[in-house]
């Protein structure tokens, strides 16, 4: 008789439990608020490219600064990429350790030196410092590593949720800020000094600045080259990138978390027995940016995990000098190819293509689940 009890509290918890989830997933919100995109005052984006003009050098040096054990892909890849093309400044993808950085959700890379090596080389410091997300936003050596680039009077950059690492440092305390939508709260809530504005995709405050989502450090990149080496320059790299405009315009009420978001990440967590892995083969010259997007979006679509593959057990290096290690050494992959052919799309065009397919692939409620995410408001609706 015992075992009918066990059976009966069992049912009755699982009952208790679905009723109180069903509760929360009904209390969200059916969708978001989005709304019209609002200009940019001329001022205002005047101003924010003053603010970022060079701090001490003519060809200023850039510091991407990763932790080893777990470093957002496209948060570290994207700006290093996109500054290195544009060849206005002197860019370096750093670690705070010797060895590879893991970069999640998909990638590892080989950094092309340690901080320390780093502050022996420019003892006067960086002219910007790019905090990209971390698995780890009180790293005790990131954080003081960054501490001691803004005393040398560093422009530091929180990209994504790097700006929480940036406030971990004590470095938004009474300024202006924003972050991914998802971790804004928390951040708000462990600093309330901070001045959050909505409807920015970047905000500059003094020798801080920070982004929204992931896909924000294209147009925060696009910004560093403009006050750099003038609008000119970055129109050109524009180009190349397939972006038209590059402005702060952003609608913060199109991103929340909402009922069918939820219902998505729940469902498609469920579907285990659908799960797939699919294979980017790494080859010399991979554009580092488009690699990055794409291999981020699948692998936010908790259908899939992406790995890469090689003919050679050496890392291959990238458009913009960095190595990237394969994750298998094989002359074809072992698990399905990602669709398409994205890598060989200029990286703006890759990530609408890449969306496109995760709507085919996976129904059109995973391909804006994957964009909630990189917070990213889709150019092309796929038909």
């Amino acid at each position: 008789m015992k075992w009918r009890f066990v059976l009966a509290g069992g049912l009755g918890l699982a009952v208790v439990f679905l009723a109180v989830a069903g509760g929360w997933i009904v209390s969200l919100p059916s969708g978001s608020s989005a709304g019209v995109l609002k200009p940019i005052p001329g001022e205002e984006t005047r101003a924010t490219v003053e603010a970022l003009k060079p701090p001490k050098r003519v060809r200023p040096v850039i510091a991407i600064v990763g932790i080893n054990d777990g470093t957002e892909i496209t948060d570290y890849l994207m700006p290093y990429g996109i500054l290195r093309r544009a060849d206005v400044a002197d860019v370096v993808a750093l670690a705070t350790q010797p060895g590879p950085i893991v970069l999640y959700p998909a990638l590892k890379v080989e950094p092309q030196a340690t901080i320390s090596e780093f502050d022996r080389q420019h003892p006067e410091g960086a002219d910007y410092v790019i905090v990209p997300a971390m698995v780890r936003e009180d790293d005790p050596v990131a954080l003081g590593w960054i501490r001691s680039q803004a005393d040398k009077g560093a422009m530091i950059i929180g990209v994504c949720v790097g700006a929480k690492v940036v406030a971990a440092a004590g470095l938004l305390d009474g300024r202006k800020a924003t972050t991914h939508w998802y971790s804004l709260d928390v951040m708000l809530k462990e600093h309330p000094s901070i001045r959050h504005v909505a409807d920015r995709r970047f905000l500059v405050d003094g020798r801080v600045a920070t982004t929204t989502g992931i896909s924000a450090s294209m147009p925060m990149s696009l910004t560093l080259i403009e006050a750099i080496a003038g609008r000119e320059k970055a129109q050109a790299v524009a180009a190349d990138l397939g972006v038209a405009d590059w402005d702060a315009q952003h609608d913060s009420g199109a991103f929340a978390f909402t009922r069918p978001f939820a219902l998505t990440a729940i469902g498609n967590s469920l579907a285990f027995w659908s799960r797939e892995t699919l294979g980017i083969e790494l080859s010399q010259g991979v554009d580092e940016v488009s690699l990055a997007l794409v291999a981020d979006a699948w692998s936010r679509t908790y259908r899939s995990r992406v790995t890469t593959f090689a003919a050679g057990a050496d890392a291959v290096e990238s458009r913009s000098g960095l190595r990237i290690i394969p994750d298998e050494v094989t002359a074809s992959a072992s698990a399905v190819r990602v669709p398409g052919a994205p890598l060989g799309r200029k990286p703006a065009d890759a990530l609408d293509e890449t969306l496109k397919a995760i709507a085919e692939r996976y129904r059109e409620n995973t391909a804006n689940f994957v964009a909630m995410q990189l917070e990213y408001r889709r150019r092309v609706t796929p038909q």
